[in-house]
C-alpha cells in the first residue's frame, strides 16, 4: 500500500525557505521512505504534540499527522530542530 503525502500551506512555505538542495532531498526522503510505511521511519511525539509524528533529516525536522482512514501523511511543519516544535 502506498501512502500519499500532502503538504499544509504553512509547511510548503517553510520548505521554500530552506536551501534548494535541502528542499530536493527532503522531498525525495518523503517520497521514498514515508510513502512505504510512515511509521517505520518516524517517531511519535508526546505531550502537547501527542498524535503527531516527526521525521529527522539532518538538523531538519518534519512534523506530520498520519491519517490511516485515508492513507495520507499530512506535513504540518518543516524546519530546524530548534524552531519546529514551538
Amino acid at each position: 500500500m502506498t501512502w500519499r503525502v500532502d503538504w499544509d500551506d504553512r509547511a510548503r512555505k517553510e520548505l521554500r525557505q530552506l536551501d534548494y538542495p535541502i528542499q530536493k532531498k527532503i522531498l525525495q526522503y518523503m517520497r521514498e521512505r514515508v510513502t512505504e510505511n510512515p511509521r517505520n521511519f518516524g517517531k511519535e511525539l508526546s505531550g502537547n504534540k501527542a498524535g503527531l509524528w516527526r521525521y529527522r533529516f539532518a538538523d531538519i525536522r518534519i512534523v506530520c499527522k498520519i491519517d490511516d482512514a485515508i492513507v495520507t501523511v499530512l506535513v504540518l511543519r518543516v524546519g530546524h530542530r530548534k524552531n519546529v516544535y514551538i
